[in-house]
């Protein structure tokens, strides 16, 4: 009799295609996948992997049944998020995955209101700069910058995000990018590097003066501040580190918001819902530092 952790097992080993991989995502070691597929292969009478040097593979007998384990993960999720929309009262845990720089100094207090005001709900916060998939329940509701939310995804829209170029406050402010393209330059590096502001710098700056990268918003902030360069930033993010806006970023074709969003399945949730309309509402009072009109 197959059981859901076969099936688990060789979804997770099909997706990362090594037993390291696939361990991580089970919480188990490696030794014990390799264990469970041998057991597994050897109960059917078939081979589901063939091990080869680009990691494993399916056989034509895995595939169907890795197959059969993506509907069958979709089928349980499904059912996880209707019965977490169906509860009536705020409480339980949700789970919110944001950026380290949104949460470090944006978020925290509002969490802090949010949860004296609700001390039910138990607060999970994923940081990350990845797009977690929330129709498998990764997380119950994203607060992220992105141009265009998922089709999948229900929420509303807080505010604009405006960039500009800063510097320590003994810089001198100049009309335009092009003025600075001699200074030594910070800027994001993947997976923040396709942003569109960053792609402009990286049009208009000679590659030899990017001296510093870092994928973390709130790293470039912190070297700027220590001199190392100058360098794009979200306002909010160099309002806060008392950096100077030495220059403005023209306005992009393809503007990001920061948004809000849940799973249509969960968005009755009774804390999903007190969540939302919470947080949201306190984000959206301070819509003039994320679109750059204060400081």
């Amino acid at each position: 009799m197959l059981s859901w952790e076969d099936f688990r097992l060789v979804k997770a080993l099909a997706e990362a295609r090594s037993l390291a991989g696939a361990a991580d995502s089970l919480g188990v070691n490696s030794s014990t996948v390799f264990r469970r597929l041998r057991t597994l292969e050897s109960s059917l009478g078939a081979k589901l992997f063939d091990k080869r040097r680009g990691g494993y593979q399916l056989t034509p007998t895995g595939e169907e049944m890795a197959e059969l384990a993506a509907r069958m993960a979709e089928e349980v999720a499904g059912f996880e998020r209707r019965a977490a929309g169906a509860d009536l009262r705020p409480s339980g845990d949700l789970r919110v995955t944001t950026n380290d720089s949104f949460v470090s100094y944006v978020l925290t207090p509002v969490l802090a209101a949010f949860s004296q005001t609700y001390p039910d709900i138990r607060l999970e916060i994923i940081v990350g700069n990845q797009a977690l998939n929330l129709s498998r329940r990764d997380a119950d509701i994203a607060i992220r910058a992105t141009e265009q939310p998922p089709e999948t995804l229900i929420g509303r829209r807080l505010s604009g995000i405006a960039w500009a170029v800063y510097g320590r406050q003994s810089d001198t402010a100049v009309a335009d990018i092009a003025a600075l393209k001699d200074r030594r330059w910070v800027t994001p590096g993947p997976p923040l590097g396709g942003i569109e502001v960053v792609s402009l710098v990286r049009e208009t700056v000679p590659a030899h003066n990017i001296v510093y990268t870092m994928n973390t918003i709130v790293g470039l902030a912190e070297a700027i501040h220590e001199g190392i360069g100058i360098g794009p930033l979200p306002c909010y993010i160099g309002a806060r580190f008392g950096l100077k806006r030495i220059a403005e970023c023209p306005p992009p074709k393809h503007p990001a918001s920061l948004w809000i969003l849940t799973h249509a399945d969960i968005r009755g949730s009774a804390r999903v819902r007190a969540f939302m309309d919470f947080v949201g509402n306190e984000l959206t009072r301070r819509r003039h530092d994320f679109e750059g009109k204060t400081g």
